[in-house]
């Protein structure tokens, strides 16, 4: 009789620690989507030329054969007159 209420013991243990990780894994993958960045490198220019705001990578314009003029635009990132950065999970463009 003691073995058995050993084993459900057991039993109830694993299936407890399997709820955890699953739960774990569910809140980690719902709280991810919702991050736009968690470090600057994750954060580029939106658009391929005069660009005056940021967006994740995983949103980059494809720049492939766009060229743009060397001006430096008042209000844009050109000429390191911004940054884009990532400031509470949300890429922003940060002007000097």
């Amino acid at each position: 009789m003691a073995e058995r209420g050993i084993a459900m013991i057991i039993v109830m243990i694993i299936l407890l620690a399997m709820g955890v990780y699953f739960f774990d894994r569910f809140i980690d993958s719902e709280v991810d989507e919702s991050l736009e960045c968690r470090v600057d490198a994750e954060c580029v220019p939106a658009s391929c030329c005069h660009a005056s705001s940021c967006v994740s990578a995983q949103k980059k314009p494809n720049c492939s054969g766009i060229y743009c003029t060397q001006e430096c635009a008042p209000g844009t990132l050109d000429c390191g007159q911004g940054n884009c950065r990532c400031v509470k999970n949300k890429c922003e463009t940060v002007f000097k």
